[in-house]
């Protein structure tokens, strides 16, 4: 199907949604799509009572594929249903139905890898930290911009919910006005920011990749030295279209084909990390063994002609404190790398050295974290180099952009503070088109590249 075609198709669809009052809560059912395939696609639903939700999808030419999800009071009454049998590249309209009401959405399947159809992708990450959260006189406004924006997909890259920060501040939402400690505090924070008229509105025309980072449990938490990483853990996929493999089901990260043209690799930054306070070196892993290999061998072979690496944490923005880095940079205040530093370079060059070795070309990172927006270009080394884009936040305090890592011979494209904005991305076989765009819908700067 033609991207005309499916815009046309979407438009009604999009239009319903967002003429939700975004000033209040969404009463009735919570429903996301996400873990898109060329023919598969997992809905999430949160229902009223323990019940089994009815689901058919249509494509456009009539074509219905039908499932049942449950819901269940281990998961807050949440559940998945993976739809399979679907066509790749189409747009499918579902509705779900519970006995009481029903709702209705859309979402687009991937291309078959060996199509070079566009594709258009947005991302960022933050939402409701330092207390911003969800406004009594509007809620969360970005995602009717995003929404607007008409996206394949998203790509939610960490800090879904703030669980360690209490959401207190005048003019907000109550229900929020607590730090997580258990299982159903945790569950309390995913579903306040679900409950939102904007952003359930625009989960229900876009389907979406979650990825966790440090506000899912505490900030700059590390991996298993922290109690409560098993409990945000276990919230986390309760919450976000994921099915883990049943052999591994605490898994998170994961890699997705979108076409010939895009292969994207979702990392775990989280539950496999040493001590942030531990000195770097060889020893020191934030992504662990396996999961390190997984990323060197899928990027090395991917036959996508763009790669995206997608982090939660970025590569050359130092984070942290001297003592304590939470990035991947060992870099100081001043962007100078420091030998024995706190953080995780030893593994990122490592990573990065393997990717030169081995060829790798049109590679790009994206992260979220800093609470900037930045576009930057690194040439570590004459024949190597790759992109690193940062949004966010969505709706969070503001940082500032501050000296990048030397170690990566940076050069910053473009960078701004002081909004909440996200990142988009167009793909055509030529080129590759990245913007930035702020809350309201400013194009705050778009830059294009070719591939090599």
């Amino acid at each position: 199907m033609s991207r005309a075609a499916a815009l046309i198709l979407v438009v009604p669809i999009l239009a319903l949604a967002l003429c939700l009052s975004v000033d209040a809560a969404y009463a009735g059912l919570l429903v996301t799509t996400g873990e898109i395939t060329p023919t598969t696609a997992v809905v999430w639903a949160r229902g009223d009572a323990v019940e089994s939700l009815a689901i058919e999808a249509t494509a456009p030419d009539g074509q219905a594929v039908k499932g049942t999800l449950h819901v269940t009071p281990e998961r807050d009454l949440t559940g998945t249903v993976t739809l399979t049998g679907l066509r790749p590249a189409t747009r499918y309209t579902y509705e779900i139905r519970s006995s009481t009401e029903s709702v209705t959405g859309a979402f687009v399947t991937a291309p078959p890898a060996d199509s070079a159809a566009p594709v258009k992708l947005i991302w960022s990450g933050d939402l409701g930290g330092g207390g911003f959260c969800r406004r009594a006189d509007g809620g969360y406004p970005i995602f009717r911009t995003m929404a607007a924006a008409q996206p394949d997909f998203f790509l939610f890259v960490g800090d879904t919910i703030y669980g360690d920060v209490p959401c207190d501040r005048p003019g907000v939402v109550p229900g929020s006005a607590y730090v997580a400690r258990t299982l159903s505090e945790f569950h309390r924070k995913h579903r306040y920011n679900r409950e939102d008229a904007a952003v359930q509105a625009f989960f229900r025309s876009t389907s979406v990749y979650a990825v966790w980072d440090d506000h899912e449990v505490l900030n700059d938490f590390s991996g298993p030295a922290e109690p409560l990483m098993p409990i945000g853990r276990r919230a986390f996929p309760d919450y976000w279209p994921i099915v883990p493999p049943v052999e591994e089901r605490e898994r998170l990260y994961r890699r997705v084909r979108w076409g010939a043209l895009l292969e994207v690799f979702v990392l775990d930054t989280r539950q496999y990390r040493s001590p942030n306070v531990a000195r770097d070196g060889p020893g020191k892993t934030m992504l662990g063994a396996t999961q390190r290999r997984w990323l060197i061998d899928g990027v090395t072979s991917s036959r996508a002609l763009w790669k995206v690496v997608v982090t939660s944490v970025p590569l050359s923005v130092p984070t942290g404190s001297r003592e304590r880095h939470d990035s991947w940079s060992n870099a100081n205040v001043w962007g100078t790398p420091e030998e024995n530093g706190t953080g995780f370079a030893v593994e990122r060059d490592a990573i990065l050295r393997a990717f030169r070795e081995r060829g790798v070309r049109d590679l790009i990172f994206l992260a979220a974290d800093v609470h900037h927006a930045e576009l930057i270009r690194h040439h570590p080394t004459p024949s190597f180099s790759f992109h690193e884009f940062i949004a966010g936040p969505l709706s969070a305090t503001f940082g500032k952009p501050r000296p990048l890592d030397q170690a990566l011979n940076p050069r910053s494209l473009f960078a701004h503070a002081g909004t909440n904005n996200f990142g988009e991305i167009e793909i055509a076989p030529a080129r590759l088109t990245v913007r930035l765009i702020a809350e309201g819908g400013t194009v705050l700067f778009t830059h294009t590249i070719g591939p090599e």
